[in-house]
């Protein structure tokens, strides 16, 4: 099943089956940005609205993204906000984005599915203006060398959804080759994760 197929059908259940990294990236990202500001977010990977009903509370106005109908809608009857408006996109192309129309970008558990890290830093570098900052939680790539992936309980079973290992050394590189310093790199377990590896990534950048 394709990435895009398997969110569609994983819309339906993301929400409420039981999920630790979901709800750590949900966490993390709110200690990281609560009693900030922005005036325009660009939120890249919105899935169900998880973190979309956090940031209509942080930023004037919030731009949300995905590539999967399915969660966009969930995301729509989730998040009624009038703040924030939602487009369908795929992230491999170019963004449906004005340049230097946005002070954050973030991206949430969406990289380990798309295998060209340069070219997503170069359309956040494109998009973001001056000293704005590009924030990204994702899989732990020590989860990833362990075979973890994200999977569901789909009409047909198990579903495993494709996924691409990317080494720390991958984002940095990417980040660098298009001009963005990095402020700050966390690694983060969930409270069940007791003598494992970390479970998310952060990396916060600026451009």
């Amino acid at each position: 099943m394709s990435i895009q197929n398997s969110y569609n059908e994983w819309s339906q259940t993301y929400d409420t089956d039981r999920n630790l990294t979901r709800d750590l990236d949900q966490q993390v990202m709110r200690e990281t940005l609560a009693g900030l500001r922005f005036k325009s977010i660009l939120e890249t990977g919105c899935g169900t609205g998880k973190n979309t009903s956090f940031l209509v509370d942080v930023g004037t106005k919030v731009h949300a993204l995905d590539f999967s109908e399915g969660m966009i809608e969930k995301a729509k009857e989730k998040v009624k906000a009038g703040n924030v408006r939602f487009s369908v996109a795929d992230l491999t192309q170019r963004w449906p984005c004005e340049d230097q129309a946005y002070n954050l970008i973030v991206c949430n558990l969406v990289l380990e599915h798309i295998d060209d890290l340069s070219f997503i830093f170069s359309e956040a570098f494109r998009v973001l203006e001056a000293g704005g900052k590009f924030f990204i939680n994702e899989l732990h790539p020590f989860r990833q060398y362990e075979g973890k992936k994200a999977v569901f309980q789909g009409s047909q079973g198990l579903a495993e959804i494709p996924a691409f290992v990317h080494h720390i050394s991958d984002f940095l590189n990417a980040a660098s080759k298009n001009r963005f310093a990095l402020l700050k790199l966390d690694e983060r377990w969930h409270a069940e994760d007791l003598n494992k590896p970390p479970r998310i990534i952060s990396f916060m950048f600026e451009k």
